[in-house]
């Protein structure tokens, strides 16, 4: 991406985060939705990248750490032609994702390096994509952001390749609840990684995210650290959220204060289950 481009993409961004602040907004007045900022920012063949709504351009871990190789055997990186897209592994032949990172996607899992042919890869195709049904992307935010991906074969569960479990409860987890997140891609404003990156966020309360987010629903959750840096970029676009062990969020957006906004896994429990029992799956 040129300098031309970065400050049209940094312009763009700022319109959004302005109008979705704007109480007394016309409706008759033309907004920019996500999918437009999306084919704005990063042009017709890369409108499926791992798009964050942020001040800076990036995807990626800033201000976190490489994480140990092999240490989220959960991950899944999704290759969607130019761009990319995390996930998690939630069942042998199920990735979870953000429903803005909907394209014609490749799922590679066991990765740590995702450019290298590390041996511990296995890549796998995608057999249906299932978008939340109520998925929103002509709003200035992506409401039930969600994406079920069913692969076309059964990935092999090794010490490289496990799911994560989804949480037991669809009630919001308390504030301060420590977190982390992980992803690939930028992990400074100049600097690229092809490795996994990680950092520890914490949950935000809800009354403190409306103060960024009016628009906020039920099926977002916040997360931020007290580090501003590590608040700007919390992860590829569709990765996840991970608190107490179990998936809490999925990726969605973020502007450039913090915190990130994530879509609410527990709020999602009964479409993601009966999606999955619909296609054959029993046990999740």
């Amino acid at each position: 991406m040129d300098a031309q481009q970065i400050s049209a993409f940094r312009i763009v961004l700022r319109n959004v985060r302005e109008n979705s602040l704007r109480k007394n907004e016309s409706s008759a007045k033309k907004r920019l939705t996500f999918r437009q900022c999306s084919l704005y920012c990063w042009g017709e063949s890369m409108q499926y990248s791992a798009l964050r709504l942020t001040g800076k351009i990036r995807n990626g871990i800033i201000g976190g750490q490489e994480a140990k190789p092999h240490s989220r055997p959960y991950m899944a990186y999704l290759k969607i032609g130019m761009g990319f897209c995390g996930g998690s592994l939630i069942a042998p032949d199920w990735v979870i994702s953000a429903a803005h990172c909907a394209g014609d996607i490749t799922v590679i899992l066991g990765a740590h390096n995702v450019k290298e042919p590390e041996s511990s890869q296995q890549v796998i195709g995608v057999q249906s994509k299932h978008l939340h049904p109520e998925y929103d992307d002509e709003e200035s935010l992506p409401f039930n952001d969600v994406m079920l991906l069913k692969l076309t074969s059964k990935a092999t569960i090794n010490r490289y390749v496990q799911t994560i479990p989804l949480p037991t409860s669809s009630s919001d987890l308390p504030t301060g609840t420590p977190c982390s997140v992980s992803g690939w891609g930028l992990i400074d404003r100049d600097e690229v990684t092809d490795k996994l990156f990680e950092t520890n966020v914490t949950i935000v309360s809800r009354r403190l995210c409306h103060r960024y987010f009016p628009r906020l629903s039920d099926g977002m959750i916040c997360a931020g650290s007290n580090n501003q840096i590590k608040d700007s970029s919390q992860g590829d676009s569709g990765g996840p959220l991970v608190c107490k062990e179990a998936l809490a969020g999925i990726v969605s957006f973020g502007f450039n204060h913090p915190p990130g906004v994530y879509a609410r896994v527990g709020r999602y429990l009964d479409w993601i289950k009966k999606t999955i029992s619909e296609h054959g799956d029993k046990n999740i």
